[in-house]
């Protein structure tokens, strides 16, 4: 860890799903202006941790802290969290049938800021954001992700990242279902908005978006649990050789087992 002053600070996070324990102890850092990577198997977590961490309804919180330079992020509604600057790029993104795309970010913008955004204003930033990642300016009066291809949908997540502009990103799995050249357009859009305001946590399976965006910090999350750290080095290692001889070493056995048995 940098001598970066702490934006979000996890300590022993537990947290089930439907009475099933799934995260067992998560501690984690994230400095301000910092890129942290997570990686690990299907079902060691990965999307609870995000889901957890914005408050969604579903995912219980059985033991631990969250806290946003020094805020109880625990104590606030998944709403509160949005306008305390938290984003969620979600995995599999939903469609708002009747919401068009321009709309839902200028209400967005609204929710978070207090203030009204004057629409010329609005316009030409969104223009300016869309094609940046490629977006034809029909996207904007279109319905948020209906019909939109996979990613599409990923690009207007990127978009919200982009007019939003959060303090810590947790982008899921955002390159997720992309071809290669989607990737660095996705990739490149996320590059454009990390400064040294905002943290992202990038949950990912692919050390290939790792090849666009290269994260300070890379963990390894199994059981529930960050069981390792490490530089870019410790991604190249895992699109070597996988999992599996890391968690030998650690002494994790049945890790595909576990996984199979939790769905």
């Amino acid at each position: 860890m940098s001598d970066n002053a702490t934006l979000l600070d996890i300590r022993n996070l537990h947290a089930a799903v439907d009475g099933q324990e799934i995260l067992r102890g998560i501690d984690l850092r994230i400095g301000l202006g910092e890129v942290h990577a997570l990686m690990g198997p299907n079902g060691s977590g990965k999307s609870t941790l995000a889901y957890t961490l914005m408050g969604h309804p579903r995912y219980e919180v059985t033991a631990g802290e969250v806290l946003l330079q020094g805020e109880n992020v625990l104590e606030w509604s998944a709403d509160e969290r949005a306008r305390h600057g938290m984003f969620l790029a979600f995995q599999y993104p939903v469609g708002i049938p009747g919401v068009t795309l321009a709309n839902f970010l200028r209400t967005a913008l609204k929710a978070e800021s207090g203030k009204d955004v004057s629409a010329l204003e609005f316009r030409k930033r969104l223009r300016e954001e869309m094609r940046a990642l490629k977006m034809d300016d029909s996207f904007a009066t279109r319905y948020v992700n209906e019909g939109f291809s996979g990613g599409e949908k990923k690009k207007a997540e990127v978009l919200q990242l982009a007019m939003l502009r959060p303090r810590l990103a947790i982008l899921d799995e955002t390159d997720s279902g992309l071809d290669v050249d989607a990737i660095r357009v996705v990739a490149d859009g996320v590059k454009r908005v990390i400064g040294p305001d905002m943290s992202v946590l990038l949950i990912t399976h692919y050390e290939n978006f790792l090849k666009h965006i290269t994260p300070d910090y890379v963990h390894v999350l199994s059981k529930g649990r960050v069981v390792a750290s490490g530089g870019r080095d410790l991604a190249d290692r895992l699109q070597e050789e996988g999992f599996e001889p890391l968690f030998a070493e650690l002494g994790i056995r049945d890790e595909a087992e576990a996984a199979a048995a939790r769905g």
